[in-house]
């Protein structure tokens, strides 16, 4: 029993998890509508973009259970950087979730996060974007694609679909678990 539970134990050293902030950790689709205040606004417009429900202390979980191993993937251009890392900061993310404030990338296309996920060793990624998955289909192992998806007549299989935190939470807990 101790070599299963060691050997298991073992395999989850490798595995790594990357969040997408805009639409994920923060402003999610609503109604089918999308918030569009953090980039359009000025700075202290984005401060007051509230996160997604419940993802402050959903990804708090996800950093326990990766122990540590998570990062923040995201695409930004040069003015979104700067809010998203004062909007975090704002919001006391890193001391509310325990992520280390060194785990963020930022890229200026949507494909080369599958680069910082090959890179970093990332194996579960969550996304809003299919067309970012998509990049990411031979490089992460488990893709989740998050929120509602209006403009979608169609998720893949190699997808799964999880509408909120609570889904997201559940659905990795258990891929993870399995």
């Amino acid at each position: 029993m101790f070599i299963i539970l060691c050997m298991k134990s073992l395999n989850r050293q490798n595995e790594k998890l990357g969040i997408d902030i805009g639409r994920v950790i923060m402003a999610p689709i609503t109604g089918g509508k999308s918030d569009t205040s953090f980039l359009s606004g000025n700075d202290e417009q984005a401060m007051k973009t509230p996160p997604s429900p419940h993802a402050i202390e959903s990804v708090k979980c996800l950093v326990d259970l990766f122990e540590g191993k998570v990062w923040l993937v995201s695409k930004a251009g040069i003015n979104t950087q700067k809010k998203t890392l004062l909007w975090l900061k704002h919001q006391n993310f890193y001391y509310k979730t325990g992520l280390d404030k060194h785990n963020i990338r930022f890229c200026f296309k949507r494909h080369e996060k599958a680069g910082h996920c090959h890179e970093l060793g990332i194996t579960y990624f969550i996304d809003d974007r299919l067309d970012v998955l998509k990049h990411l289909r031979y490089v992460v192992h488990s893709r989740y694609l998050f929120g509602e998806q209006p403009k979608l007549n169609f998720i893949p299989d190699w997808v799964k679909h999880v509408n909120d935190w609570a889904e997201t939470l559940k659905t990795i807990k258990s891929d993870y678990d399995g």
